[in-house]
């Protein structure tokens, strides 16, 4: 059931949306059957001589014959027609709507059997015009508009991919939402508009020069009135099975109605204009986000900067953001199991969600993330679908290579992408071991993105890593998961083991050997769905761990933080030093070692890097060279020639730093030698790498005068109200956004 190109499609209600899926349908395939019934004879008619529909049917025909049904009809005829659906549909078809308002459908089809339950899909496409009819009727209607599926607690996942599936052909975006927030959102971003559209016109109605009021009428009042074209009996059906959330929505926007009253009649220009240009703002940064739109404003490009007061004392009580290289994976490991996964903590940073886009791009419906939730409905190891667009992966080194290795044994072909910064960054690591498999990965000249990744079967390799590397070994990881044979990773130095430990919780084998160094997994098993709580990164901490050790006077602790021992070098480095870190409550979540964090000020000493800490801390060396230029004496740093191929160059880029805050180093083509000394001030470029930008800001704690960092927008890519938390626990920086 999976392609329902196989299926016969029912439309019931062959109006603007009804005849535009149809259209659509046809338009992908000409040879699907689609019956369609409406009580409109002459729309069915028209649809039948057009070639748009092969048959019109009786109700009952439609749900005994079809193996998917589609309700395009207004939410309060559709929900009394639920009852008599479910007491005739054929028990293999998957019935879904795409009404506006789901409250009161959803009560209907939760008094029907369950096996009705379980194959009821509610859909909702952001698309439509002010013309209902069939006529107006279009096959590109869906094409790049967004369409909300929102699952409940009784859907069968796999009638949502074959829902999911068909709102893809039609060229639409598919994302996930939660039954009572959908009504309630739409109250706000739909209903309202319309229903305001409406008043207004029916209030120049009632003016005595209302035909004097038409005739001068601007363009603006004919673009706003616009909604007011829609067709009246669907939306008397909206407002009135909405009424609640409706409610709500009015009553808040009549308060903020009474307030610009209030204004206008206090003459009050200036908060007006900063009540306007905010409004404006927002609808610009709506448009630009959400909808693609190159709004035109009269201000230039932007640059995020940070600035720093010298001094301040760190204190608090925190938990950083949920660990992204485990939300990458969460991401990952769920899609491709059966059944629903249900995550908390997850990490809604940039890269993370740009990797959450990219399966949704594959066909794989997910709610959220909100308040750092979300609900993945697996597909399983063969339901992802061929992306429609090259996959976007941000910044996310991570999530790329991670993908390589999962695309790579797919029945499709891909393009893997990501912005200025990772398209410079090597892949040869991931291509050239792949390519023992039989994988076939184009990269650039130089094995840099764009990647064209060509999905084949693959056959199982025994593979000795030449670095500690976990996004290499997790990549061969996910592409032996489909691999014939055994798949074998060795690793020179135990590096991050997230992959395994999750594998394990989706209840996949694998295999262990040799004091950790090798893994293997046989391929051609299954995932299970499963619940994964992620916990604070620990990267993420570090910043806050330098920032409490480095200051006299601080005490600070971290919560629920992700305490993996293949993790923890920047504990270990740190209490080498002579750092003063508790680490309390020590528990286990989801395979996941936990524990919170206590760290206070101590005076601290440089030390030679052993290199076995150094894959256990290669994300956190930039705030641990803040560490080192803290501490009496030298702290030296080799064998990290990673570094060198990161976000930026991070051992040249915290070299020129350090160096202009008055710290001197000596650089290496594989580390560096930090002498201890005293920050001044200075303008620091963290050359857009996120862990740079946030290393100098601790550093601000101890210069003796203010420090600028410049090109700090990347920052939200990994962490997510840095700068909130940075202010709470007492660090005085501030985020200023300058004209280029």
């Amino acid at each position: 059931m999976s392609d329902f190109y196989s299926n016969r499609i029912a439309i019931l209600g062959i109006g603007l949306i009804g005849g535009s899926i149809a259209r659509g349908l046809k338009s992908a395939n000409n040879d699907i059957f689609i019956s369609a019934y409406d009580q409109n004879d002459e729309a069915l008619r028209q649809a039948l001589s057009e070639g748009v529909i092969n048959q019109i049917s009786t109700l009952e025909e439609l749900a005994r014959e079809s193996n998917i049904l589609v309700i395009a009809l207004p939410p309060i005829t559709a929900a009394q027609l639920i009852p008599k659906l479910a007491a005739v549909a054929d028990k293999h078809c998957i019935i879904t709507d795409v009404a506006s308002v789901k409250s009161k459908i959803m009560e209907a089809v939760k008094e029907q059997p369950l096996s009705f339950q379980q194959r009821f899909v509610p859909g909702h496409p952001i698309a439509g015009s002010e013309e209902s009819e069939f006529k107006s009727s279009t096959s590109e209607l869906f094409r790049d508009r967004n369409v909300i599926l929102i699952p409940h607690t009784k859907i069968n996942p796999k009638a949502l991919a074959v829902v999911n599936e068909l709102w893809r052909k039609l060229g639409a975006n598919i994302l996930g939402m939660e039954l009572a927030k959908h009504d309630e959102v739409l109250a706000m971003t739909s209903h309202l508009p319309h229903l305001l559209a409406y008043t207004i016109v029916d209030a120049l109605v009632g003016q005595q020069q209302s035909e004097d009021i038409f005739r001068y009428a601007a363009g603006g009042f004919a673009d706003f009135s616009r909604l007011a074209s829609s067709n009246a009996k669907m939306w008397s059906d909206i407002f009135v099975t909405n009424s609640e959330a409706m409610i709500l929505t009015l009553d808040s926007y009549i308060e903020r109605l009474q307030e610009f009253k209030k204004y206008i009649a206090n003459q009050d220009h200036s908060l007006l204009m900063r009540k306007l240009s905010n409004a404006k703002d927002v609808r610009d940064d709506f448009l630009q986000k959400y909808l693609g739109n190159k709004v035109t404003t009269q201000s230039t490009a932007t640059n995020i900067n940070f600035t720093l007061a010298p001094g301040g004392v760190v204190k608090g009580d925190i938990r950083v953001p949920g660990d992204k290289s485990i939300s990458h994976r969460a991401i990952i490991l769920g899609s491709i199991s059966d059944g629903v996964t249900k995550v908390s903590g997850f990490l809604q940073g940039e890269d993370a969600l740009n990797t959450l886009a990219a399966f949704q791009e594959m066909g794989v419906t997910i709610v959220g993330p909100s308040n750092g939730k979300l609900t993945i409905y697996g597909v399983g190891k063969e339901g992802l679908k061929a992306p429609r667009v090259p996959l976007y992966m941000g910044n996310s080194g991570t999530a790329m290579r991670l993908l390589c290795g999962l695309l790579a044994v797919q029945k499709f072909d891909s393009v893997l992408t990501g912005d200025e910064s990772l398209n410079q960054r090597p892949m040869a690591r991931v291509i050239e071991p792949l390519a023992l498999m039989g994988a076939k990965i184009e990269s650039t000249e130089k094995n840099t993105p764009p990647l064209l990744v060509s999905g084949r079967e693959l056959k199982a390799a025994e593979y000795d890593m030449t670095i500690a590397s976990a996004q290499v070994k997790s990549c061969l990881l996910l592409a032996g998961l489909y691999a014939k044979g055994e798949t074998i990773i060795t690793e020179p130095a135990p590096c991050r083991d997230h992959t395994e430990r999750m594998l394990e919780g989706f209840g996949y084998v694998v295999t262990k050997q040799h004091d950790g160094r090798k893994t293997s997994v046989h391929g051609g098993g299954s995932l299970k769905a499963a619940s994964i709580d992620i916990p604070a990164d620990i990267s993420s901490a570090a910043f806050f761990l330098v920032a409490a050790t480095i200051t006299p006077g601080s005490k600070l602790i971290l919560r629920h933080v992700g305490v993996n021992p293949t993790r923890t070098g920047i504990i270990n480095l740190l209490n080498s030093m002579g750092a003063n870190i508790q680490i309390l409550n020590e528990t286990n979540v989801g395979g996941e070692p936990v524990a919170d964090l206590q760290v206070s000020y101590a005076a601290l000493r440089g030390i030679e890097i052993p290199k076995d800490q150094i894959p256990l801390a290669i994300d956190e060396f930039p705030v641990l060279f803040i560490a080192a230029a803290c501490a009496e004496g030298e702290t030296i740093l080799r064998g990290a020639s990673e570094l060198r191929v990161k976000e930026s160059d991070r051992i040249e880029a915290m070299a020129t730093g350090l160096e202009t805050l008055g710290i001197s180093v000596e650089t290496f083509s594989d580390g560096i030698c930090i002498e201890g000394g005293n920050f001044q001030g200075g303008v620091i470029d963290s050359f857009g790498d996120h862990r740079i930008a946030m290393a100098f800001v601790i550093a601000g704690l101890r210069a003796s005068t203010p420090i600028k960092i410049s090109n700090c927008a990347n920052v939200g890519t990994s962490f997510p109200g840095f700068i909130c938390l940075a202010n709470k626990v007492g660090i005085p920086v501030n985020q200023v956004t300058e004209e280029q």
